[in-house]
């Protein structure tokens, strides 16, 4: 999570809007990839480890990101469409990668959720199994662009 002020922080300075536009585009993957899959989903990615995901499902989070990928410019007009379309690309990849990661974790010690402090939404951890994937790529890459 303390990669966050690499992604906060770009040529212009600190913009905390940097760091709603990486929630909004993790939660377009999510809410995306949950419509599609329930409507069109038949093929399962990984029944063992997630038996809920399909292909679908992430077709269906991939296109919705990259939507909000390009509506952020509404909201960040200094950051270049390019930078805001790999940037959904690289959420639409690895955020449902963290999210299988984490349910191959809770599997793997046999539990369902991951805490009960938010419960009905797997834990506190599935909130979070997102950003341990996402962040350290696109800090990584906003590093590499300077």
């Amino acid at each position: 999570m303390c990669l966050l002020i690499v992604i906060a922080y770009g040529n212009h300075g600190y913009d905390y809007r940097r760091i709603f536009a990486l929630l909004f585009l993790i939660w377009a993957s999510d809410i995306g990839a949950y419509a599609a899959g329930k409507t069109f989903g038949k093929h399962k990615m990984a029944p063992k480890i997630s038996p809920g995901k399909t292909w679908e499902g992430w077709a269906g989070g991939f296109v919705m990101t990259l939507i909000v990928g390009w509506a952020i410019g509404f909201m960040l007009p200094d950051l270049p469409l390019a930078h805001r379309l790999v940037a959904a690309g690289v959420v639409a990849v690895f955020a449902p990668l963290g999210d299988l990661a984490e349910s191959m974790l809770k599997r793997s010690v046999g539990v369902k959720d991951s805490g009960s402090i938010m419960p009905g939404h797997g834990g506190l951890l599935d909130r979070f199994d997102a950003f341990l994937l996402v962040l350290p790529v696109l800090a990584l890459l906003q590093l590499l662009a300077g």
